[in-house]
């Protein structure tokens, strides 16, 4: 099976209070897992990030279950993607350490992928989640 997962994180106040929503779809675009989660005081970056990383733990805990093989993972943090996809470099030193815990969990799962950027208006219910999350501190 293929899945569709949409990541958002957000921060109030860079940093500030963060949370970030994950949503992940099978082929036939049923919702498979709903995540969100409150991180407590991080930048912006860092929710996109966890985000991801919270994605990549659940399909290395759920692939086999759900016979995924494969996976898009879709964002609107053009700099995430495109670190993700070698077209930037990591510069920051609080994202470094985020980008290679998601390298390491993307190179140990047993799937293929594939990363795309997309129009905050495509990432809604990710981005809903995400709030949610933020909104159980605030």
């Amino acid at each position: 099976m293929k899945v569709s997962v949409y990541t958002d994180g957000g921060s109030r106040g860079n940093p500030g209070h963060s949370g970030f929503g994950v949503v992940i779809y099978d082929e036939k675009k049923q919702i498979v897992a709903k995540l969100s989660k409150y991180i407590g005081i991080r930048t912006n970056n860092e929710a996109e990030y966890s985000a991801l990383i919270d994605s990549l733990l659940w399909l290395r805990d759920n692939s086999t279950l759900h016979s995924i093989s494969a996976a898009t993972f879709y964002s609107d943090s053009q700099l995430m993607v495109r670190q993700l996809q070698g077209k930037y470099k990591v510069k920051a030193q609080n994202i470094k350490p985020l980008f290679n815990q998601a390298k390491s969990l993307l190179d140990s799962l047993k799937l293929t992928y594939q990363f795309s950027d997309i129009p905050r208006e495509q990432n809604s219910l990710a981005d809903s989640l995400a709030n949610q999350a933020m909104d159980r501190k605030s």
